[in-house]
């Protein structure tokens, strides 16, 4: 199915100068705002007790905070509504002889007096397990890139690959950068769609890469620039189809699926923006500045086809017994 038919291609390569500032904008401000404002890290890596209650009617969020500054076990607890005004999500510090403890049966005792109300969830999560959650993302998220930089690199020319890699950094760190930006919660949820982000981002690159490689392959002109520009136009319809649906499936979750997946759904939702941004305007201008040649390209292609022929020769000639 074309969503849109284009007789000429269309120039995008004659505005990747423009496009590249405003990544390196991006990326830039990203970086300074995780350096500055840094992120602001759930239970589940910064460690804590989490405990969502449900109160028939809205939930007295003045008196619950009163009531719990007055208990000596959850002083200074941080109570905010969680996605409408009859429930609230209630975080406080813990330290691992507090893991034990029933907190369930000790909030129900401390805010008997704020009104009927069931417990809904209560996470707990020790300091020390936080910190190796933490690091084990962190691992994922660099173990993830280095093995796509392994494949893309089997699969396609070493300029390919560190293009692909390239704009999949771009897009990560511009992606957390607004995690930070909007001080969204960080834990588990954040890590899976980051990482599943890493594997939309790459899918929408080799699509647009097998393409540059097939033009590279079929296309008259010598001139990189003028195979990128038809290779992407040829893809504009398929790339423009699929990421308008993701959109607005991702859309969706983040309007009506409520606060408990709002950072997934918000996270993969700046992710299909710029990972279908960066497979165009990061990823393919990149290759042009890394020198990549066409002439080499064809010439290896040549070698690498008549390599196959002999080959084919020998086997045939073995198999007559001629050798």
């Amino acid at each position: 199915m074309e969503l849109f038919r284009y007789e000429k291609p269309v120039g995008f390569m004659g505005a990747s100068k423009k496009f590249g500032m405003l990544s390196l904008t991006l990326v830039i401000a990203s970086i300074v705002l995780l350096f500055t404002k840094g992120f602001n890290f759930g239970i589940d890596f910064a460690g804590g007790t989490l405990i969502q209650l449900k109160y028939n009617g809205d939930a007295p969020i003045s008196d619950i905070r009163k009531t719990l500054d007055a208990s000596k076990d959850f002083k200074n607890a941080n109570v905010t509504f969680f996605g409408s005004n009859e429930e609230v999500v209630i975080r406080i510090k813990t330290t691992s002889g507090d893991v034990g403890q029933d907190i369930g049966d000790n909030i129900r005792g401390v805010l008997k007096t704020t009104g009927d109300f069931e417990v809904r969830r209560v996470d707990m999560v020790g300091p020390k397990i936080g910190n190796e959650l933490k690091e084990k993302g962190l691992m994922a998220l660099a173990l993830a890139i280095l093995g796509i930089l392994i494949y893309v690199s089997v699969r396609f020319e070493w300029r390919f690959a560190l293009a692909s890699v390239i704009a999949l950094v771009h897009d990560i760190t511009i992606a957390m950068g607004a995690i930070s930006l909007f001080q969204v919660e960080v834990n588990l949820d954040i890590l899976a769609a980051l990482l599943t982000l890493l594997g939309y981002s790459l899918n929408d690159t080799i699509i647009v890469f097998d393409r540059i490689r097939e033009g590279i392959r079929s296309h008259k002109s010598h001139a990189l620039d003028q195979i990128i520009n038809d290779s992407v136009t040829k893809t504009l319809s398929r790339t423009t189809l699929t990421s308008l649906t993701t959109f607005f499936v991702i859309l969706t979750l983040y309007l009506f699926g409520g606060e408990i997946i709002y950072g997934f759904s918000f996270t993969l939702l700046v992710g299909i923006i710029v990972g279908t941004y960066s497979s165009i305007f990061v990823a393919s201008p990149i290759l042009m500045w890394l020198g990549f040649s066409v002439l080499g390209f064809r010439e290896k292609e040549a070698d690498k086809l008549k390599r196959e022929k002999e080959k084919e020769k020998m086997r045939a000639m073995y198999e007559q017994g001629t050798i």
